[in-house]
């Protein structure tokens, strides 16, 4: 007697292999990767191979998405504390002297074969952490927890803004608060600390004679971080210096309209008089040609792609998955926000890129790492139902 095994077809394996994945999620991301080739294309063209290259790390980004999505839960719950700690040591060194690589004044780079930014590694492993940490400690939450939760965050972060990188610590202070919230930080502590924010800025504002005057130092901040404020809230007082990238980010954008100036046709982006314009400030040379017709795009996008997120969070079967989902998905609200809020002259210049449309194949292969961790919470799900 005679047994035949009958092969699986290619598109069985395949299908295997993609079976499980979000496609309202992935829609999303097709609009948004689409946007930005097209924005990319336009602010970028004549620099080189700046559009190729771009194009390239999207690439790349959807390879680490796939891959990251063949990871179940339970796998990236056991990489959160090697990964915190590979994280951390690696910050560690880069602030040693003659061991991490410096580029203008900022020393963020180690030389490991290729130049590697730790505290990317860091927007990723930070949630991990505390989304493990709060799973272990489910049922059993003390406030002793969340102090240790906060500690865990405040390392790497204290290690980041030493560098100095204040972007790249705003984003992750801000992937580690979002975990502790959903963990069930009370709206109590929340509330009186949202409100200091908000009186501490108003008092910024109304002081802006006296604490941006010449000579004035401010404590805890460094000399360059002051400026940035002071000149956000008068970019005319260095109109050639940091207030230039300000200043013609609002006139790009203002310039837009309602329909823009057409692709291709921002006298503002391609005359050059908007600096950065395919990294930091490629949302003035969108607005610019797109004009607010294409940033509701633009932003129905990014609301679509966070509401997709939480939707996944909320359905996870485990806290670690769902504190995990929540606080990657508002990260992607964190990126938007403080990126579009500097280039439009409300918030201050910090160095956030703009995901999917921003050149930087970095930031690009830890969105895509980001993306893959929500497909593989979303796929875990459909394969328990299934």
């Amino acid at each position: 007697m005679s047994v035949v095994f009958e092969r699986a077809s290619l598109w069985r394996r395949l299908r295997a292999v993609f079976i499980g994945f979000d496609l309202p999620l992935a829609l999303a991301v097709a609009l948004l990767a689409a946007i930005g080739l097209v924005a990319m294309y336009s602010a970028g063209f004549d620099s080189g191979t700046r559009f190729e290259d771009h194009g390239r790390n999207m690439l790349i980004g959807l390879t680490v998405l796939f891959l990251a999505a063949q990871v179940p839960p339970h796998k990236l719950q056991q990489l959160a504390v090697p990964l915190y700690v590979l994280g951390v040591l690696l910050l560690i060194a880069t602030a040693l002297p003659g061991i991490g690589i410096t580029k203008k004044g900022a020393t963020r780079w180690l030389n490991l074969g290729v130049p590697v930014q730790p505290s990317e590694i860091m927007k990723i492993a930070m949630p991990l952490m505390l989304a493990w940490w709060f799973q272990k400690r489910e049922g059993q939450l003390r406030v002793l927890d969340f102090v240790i939760a906060s500690l865990l965050l405040a390392l790497p972060a204290a290690l980041v803004i030493k560098q100095p990188d204040l972007g790249t610590a705003l984003l992750i202070l801000a992937a580690g608060f979002y975990v502790i919230f959903f963990a069930g930080l009370s709206w109590k502590l929340v509330l009186p600390a949202l409100l200091l924010a908000a009186a501490g800025v108003v008092a910024i504002i109304v002081s802006e004679p006296t604490i941006c005057r010449p000579g004035f130092h401010w404590p805890l901040l460094r000399a360059y971080q002051q400026h940035r404020v002071c000149t956000l809230l008068d970019p005319s007082t260095d109109p050639l210096g940091k207030g230039f990238h300000i200043i013609q980010g609002m006139i790009a954008i203002g310039s837009g309209g309602l329909d823009g100036k057409g692709f291709m046709k921002g006298t503002q982006t391609h005359l050059e008089f908007i600096p950065e314009r395919t990294t930091d400030f490629i949302f003035a040379a969108f607005c610019e040609e797109f004009g607010l017709a294409g940033v509701l795009v633009l932003l129905a996008g990014f609301v679509f792609l966070i509401f997709r997120g939480l939707v996944i969070a909320a359905q996870a079967p485990t806290a670690f998955s769902r504190l995990l989902a929540g606080a990657i998905s508002l990260s992607f609200f964190t990126y938007a926000f403080v990126n579009m809020g500097m280039v439009s002259g409300i918030l201050p210049v910090v160095g956030v890129p703009l995901p999917f449309i921003s050149y930087g194949g970095t930031a690009m292969t830890t969105l895509g790492f980001g993306l893959g961790i929500l497909m593989s919470v979303a796929r875990s799900r459909r394969l328990m139902m299934s």
